[in-house]
């Protein structure tokens, strides 16, 4: 089983983004956290095959995993140790904010 390690700005943005959807509709947020817990359960035991993001952030190794059922994407990097996350990221807001993030 692979370890997964939850970058504290990654864990802030999924807190903002589940607060954000129960302010739209009441339990979506829990929703949410069910959907990124099944994606960290996929990194922990499947190790899924992960496509490096295009560009420069993939060279730096910035893998996607899609949110079921949202529009959100949970950004890691993969180390000899464990998989990073680094960012809960809106598909298409502000693309590539987390860059900085990779120790560019």
């Amino acid at each position: 089983m692979r370890r997964v390690r939850v970058d504290a700005e990654a864990a802030r943005e999924l807190e903002e983004a589940a607060a954000w959807y129960d302010t739209e509709s009441p339990g979506a947020g829990s929703r949410l956290l069910d959907a990124f817990e099944s994606a960290l359960r996929l990194l922990r035991e499947d190790h899924p095959p992960l496509v490096k993001v295009p560009g420069e952030a993939g060279a730096l190794g910035a893998q996607p995993l899609l949110l079921h059922r949202f529009p959100l994407e949970v950004v890691v990097i993969e180390d000899a140790e464990a998989f990073v996350v680094i960012a809960v990221a809106h598909q298409s807001r502000r693309p590539g904010y987390w860059m900085q993030r990779l120790g560019t």
